[in-house]
């Protein structure tokens, strides 16, 4: 591989999975805030107006780093990767822009109504900013998973006479049925990441004895909402976007499984090594024929293998990419596990004094963070060899003239910026969790820094 084609890949990579750790964040939270919105006005309850008040603000640091970290990636389509800009610009543009125009300006504007304008806002319309908002960041999110998917499986398009592709079909493009299956799977995955943070910060604060109200509204909520997105993240989504991996693109799901043979009745692998020398499977732990019964419905259902297309076609690092679904498929189960029961000692009201499932519930906040990774990690590199699948290779899309040293220079400037952000980040967020949400008014009650046996600060 071309040193600076490997410099590009990796500045991509890491400057992308750097600000997916934001947005994935606010989408995640949207509906959930809408949600506490909803019940402050049904119950006419201030703990939930104050809940989503405590989150809008952490809604709106990730917003901001979200906005710093992802104004760099569009501008490397142009330095890093311009030969794929010229082939594709005509198709992806119009996602892309429609993204920035239309959903960026459409939940900026309604968030900065709901964080500086609840006092000029009736309750009607203060809820109506957050429900902008929930829809401005979910709309963006299609955009960009549209212009992903449009990768994985090119459609609406036509070569023009200089070899490039431009946009023969909007609604093609918008209606891919890639585009609609990748958008449920990784809005839910988003949603995941919101409720196990809300949970977490719930859990902290009860075990820490504050803010005991809000704590048991975070908790309740997040579990709840966990709980039902943990399911819909296996199923349907789940099953969904693997069934067509196994249509349009059979060797990924063989390279996502290290299936090296075509077999029929073909088995799913729990735990293993791939071994491309020998080209099998090191110390397997299987479930016979589950593989084709999950892709097919059927027990012996034929599963391609790798040897099913020439080996220049297979994705170029078949360890990491088997990997990387593996640990996305093995947290997604764990998480259903302790949703389950989290959701069931919630019901039984043992939820709030099970310290034990409350320290899981909040150590457990980074790992949706580390699915979500392994999730696109497996979606791109098992488009691999491809950049636009079928029609553009990886190899053939970067910017020739851009140097490994200069893209060395700018990798590291971009590790150095985001170390900075990331202080950043952390300082602002861990003070408003320290802060915590606004006291509860409670008559005759006084409103000291420590909880009183009511939970008011």
């Amino acid at each position: 591989m071309d040193s600076a084609l490997l410099i590009h890949r990796l500045q991509f990579a890491f400057t992308v999975t750097y600000h997916y750790l934001f947005p994935q964040l606010t989408m995640g939270l949207a509906p959930l805030i809408v949600i506490l919105k909803t019940l402050a006005i049904r119950t006419n309850d201030e703990t939930y107006d104050k809940a989503a008040r405590f989150w809008a603000k952490i809604f709106g640091i990730n917003f901001a780093i979200g906005v710093v970290t992802g104004i760099p990636m569009e501008f490397q389509f142009g330095t890093n990767w311009s030969h794929f800009s010229r082939f594709a610009g005509g198709v992806i543009g119009q996602t892309l822009a429609m993204e920035g125009l239309f959903a960026f300006f459409l939940e900026s504007t309604f968030l900065g109504l709901f964080l500086y304008g609840e006092k000029r806002l009736s309750k009607t319309m203060h809820w109506f900013a957050a429900f902008m908002v929930f829809v401005g960041s979910w709309a963006s999110g299609f955009f960009i998973v549209a212009t992903d998917a449009w990768m994985q499986n090119p459609v609406g398009y036509e070569k023009a006479a200089d070899g490039s592709l431009q946009l023969a079909s909007f609604w093609a493009l918008v209606l891919n049925p890639w585009a609609w299956l990748q958008y449920a799977h990784t809005m839910s995955g988003a949603v995941i990441t919101g409720a196990f943070v809300m949970a977490a910060v719930g859990a902290f604060y009860l075990l820490s004895n504050q803010h005991v109200e809000q704590a048991r509204v975070f908790l309740r909520l997040g579990v709840i909402v966990g709980l039902i997105f943990t399911v819909l993240q296996l199923f349907p989504t789940g099953d969904w976007a693997g069934k067509m991996v196994a249509q349009k693109q059979p060797v990924t799901l063989a390279a996502m499984e290290a299936l090296f043979d075509t077999q029929n009745g073909a088995p799913l692998v729990i735990i293993g090594q791939p071994d491309m020398a020998a080209r099998k499977i090191d110390n397997p732990i299987l479930v016979p024929k589950m593989l084709s019964f999950l892709t097919y419905r059927r027990w012996n259902a034929q599963v391609k293998g790798l040897n099913e297309v020439p080996e220049t076609d297979w994705p170029q690092n078949i360890p990491l990419l088997y990997f990387a679904y593996h640990i996305m498929v093995g947290l997604g189960t764990m998480f259903i596990v302790v949703m389950g029961l989290s959701a069931l000692l919630l019901w039984r009201k043992r939820l709030y004094q099970s310290r034990w499932m409350l320290w899981l519930l909040m150590l457990m906040f980074p790992l949706p963070y580390l699915a979500n990774t392994a999730g696109w990690v497996t979606a791109e590199m098992g488009r691999q060899p491809w950049l636009v699948y079928g029609l553009m290779r990886t190899e053939e899309g970067f910017s020739k003239l851009v140097s490994a040293g200069n893209g060395w220079f700018t990798f590291l400037g971009f590790a150095g910026m985001y170390s900075l952000l990331s202080v950043l980040f952390l300082f602002l967020v861990r003070r408003e969790i320290e802060h915590g949400p606004e006291p509860i008014s409670v008559p005759g009650q006084p409103k000291s820094g420590r909880l009183n046996p009511v939970g008011v600060r």
